[in-house]
């Protein structure tokens, strides 16, 4: 016998306008409640498809529908069955067409959904060598899109900073974003000095993941060195003001900010990431040597000194150690 909720999933595919908004929004409304989104959670199999058949259509039914998946897509469970029929190709189909609204709620969507290791390999498109990895360009060329365009607005594309920390957590990902030929860190890089916390976490955080596979990857790491010594250093450099000595053993995109006061990174959380990046770079010996080679242990010196966080300044000491006892580099290299 049909329940109630058998009934409204139903009516999310009714050929009348006004019976599928009154479905849809009944649902986004259940899904704002744990209690709610256990009773639907019951009727996933009818659910989930109906309402990724919305995502695309017109905007008063696609926009509850995309509120509803987010918030179902929470749950681990409900995260797996979305993408298992087809929920991130669905959405990476119409990313970048859509209002800003509709493309922030996808880019939440995407989150959620790259919590999952299949989710990742979804959006990777892995085992398809032809295609992997079109998805993960198209997301950071979204990326790349300043939030300062839309200024005063929500920022449609900041939560793919979180999806690309997602993707960097896995091998796959990893590799696809150090791909010399895709240049794609280097990108992503760039929106470091965003005015978004959220962009600069994600940047932060998909920096440090590469990181760990500096061992294999070191290389490629610093073929993006213009871009990623201001993204680790600067955010670890203090604000004071940098002498001429010191700045004339940097190479210009470092001493150009360094030499004048600046504000610093206020995100202790970015400061952290900083310092365990350089750290998992130091600790190879070509890293080492590329971080002296830019003056880095004179910045580490004076940013250590004005900072106040105590979890930042064991990363301080713990990357200083490393440095100052990795193999004597430093008295190689003066």
């Amino acid at each position: 016998m049909a329940t109630e909720v058998d009934e409204l999933v139903g009516f999310l595919s009714s050929p009348s306008p006004q019976v599928k908004k009154a479905a849809v929004d009944i649902v986004q409304g259940l899904t704002g409640s744990e209690e709610g989104v256990q009773s639907l959670a019951n009727h996933s199999k009818a659910l989930l498809p109906s309402l990724l058949h919305l995502v695309g259509d017109k905007k008063e039914f696609e926009q509850p529908a995309l509120e509803a998946l987010v918030n179902l897509s929470q749950e681990t469970a409900l995260s797996g069955k979305l993408v298992e029929i087809g929920m991130i190709e669905r959405a990476m189909e119409i990313f970048g067409k859509s209002d800003l609204c509709i493309s922030q709620l996808l880019s939440m969507l995407l989150v959620n959904l790259t919590q999952l290791d299949s989710g990742v390999e979804h959006l990777l498109q892995v085992g398809d060598e032809k295609l992997q990895g079109l998805y993960l360009a198209k997301l950071v060329r979204l990326f790349s899109l300043s939030s300062t365009e839309n200024e005063g607005k929500e920022d449609p594309y900041g939560h793919i900073g979180s999806v690309l920390v997602n993707i960097s957590r896995m091998e796959i990902g990893r590799k696809l974003l150090l791909d010399p030929k895709r240049s794609l860190l280097k990108i992503i890089i760039r929106q470091i000095d965003s005015p978004s916390l959220l962009r600069r976490k994600g940047v932060s955080g998909t920096i440090r993941n590469c990181c760990f596979d500096a061992e294999t990857q070191l290389s490629n790491l610093l073929l993006a060195s213009q871009f990623l010594w201001p993204a680790l250093l600067l955010p670890l450099a203090g604000k004071q003001a940098y002498s001429k000595e010191d700045t004339n053993k940097m190479p210009l995109e470092l001493a150009n900010p360094l030499s004048h006061e600046r504000d610093p990174e206020k995100d202790p959380e970015i400061r952290v990431q900083a310092a365990e990046s350089l750290y998992l770079i130091a600790m190879q010996e070509g890293g080492r040597r590329a971080l002296w080679s830019v003056n880095g242990p004179r910045i580490l010196e004076f940013g250590y000194q004005d900072e106040e966080d105590p979890q930042v300044m064991e990363g301080y000491e713990r990357l200083g150690s490393l440095l100052i006892h990795g193999s004597g580099l430093e008295e190689d290299i003066k």
